[in-house]
């Protein structure tokens, strides 16, 4: 059991988050043209806006606090005064508030996804596959609220923040903070880590990128239709967009 409990937690994370990164940076030397997400919006459209803002919202909230939560150490909470009960609560609440949202919004995208004959025509088997893995891992998450219930002075969730920075921070024997912890705990991390391992070869690596360019792009787009123009719509038309006759601009 050791073996395997440093194994998962010592240097599993290791080999998922190499793979993160390698992969993504491959992926996206290799193959720009799929770093992105398919559209189906045209079918059900109110269907997917709803499940895809409650989705969204629920993923970033969560993410947001794992990231805060497991990350920052220990001992900025105690300088700011905030108690460990006081943090484990926020987490339990914030954390099921957007886990509800998230599930709920997962449900309708997977609904959608599965029992429309159109979109499931189009959808590909790891874009299934991936949302309900993060369907089950979100259950697994919501669950183990239930079991921190049951002792609220914080200290489990110190063991997390242990490990979580031990991690980053290469730190020896960071398996053995979380060992004694409930099995729900375990499987939570490691799917949460598998994720992470099969992120490169999903639709999840357009999380890395943003349309910021968007922002400072210049000018209008033109769009010109292929047939030719009569001449004397050319000659009146403005020398911005003027061309050659028949040249299709």
């Amino acid at each position: 059991m050791n073996v395997m409990n440093q194994f998962f937690f010592g240097v599993y994370p290791y080999i998922a988050l190499a793979v993160l990164a390698i992969g993504s940076v491959i992926r996206f030397d290799r193959e720009p043209y799929t770093w992105r997400t398919g559209s189906s919006q045209l079918l059900r459209r109110r269907q997917l806006v709803a499940g895809s803002i409650l989705f969204h919202l629920g993923v970033l909230m969560i993410f947001g606090g794992h990231l805060v939560g497991l990350l920052t150490p220990v001992a900025v909470w105690d300088a700011l005064g905030v108690a460990h009960s006081a943090k484990q609560l926020l987490a339990m609440v914030a954390g099921g508030v957007a886990g509800v949202m998230m599930l709920i919004g997962g449900l309708l995208l997977l609904h959608r996804r599965l029992f429309d004959p159109r979109i499931r025509r189009t959808s590909s088997f790891g874009d299934t596959a991936i949302l309900i893995i993060l369907l089950i891992q979100l259950c697994l998450g919501l669950s183990t609220i239930f079991i921190s219930a049951r002792h609220m002075d914080g200290e489990e969730m110190v063991k997390f923040m242990n490990w979580a920075q031990g991690v980053f921070t290469f730190r020896a024997g960071t398996a053995d903070y979380i060992a004694d912890v409930h099995w729900l705990f375990k499987a939570h991390i490691v799917l949460g880590l598998t994720i992470f391992l099969v992120f490169p070869f999903t639709r999840l690596v357009h999380m890395l990128s943003a349309p910021v360019w968007y922002l400072n792009r210049q000018g209008w787009q033109l769009v010109r239709s292929r047939r030719q123009m009569p001449v004397s719509r050319i000659a009146s038309a403005p020398a911005s967009i003027r061309g050659r006759k028949g040249d299709g601009r």
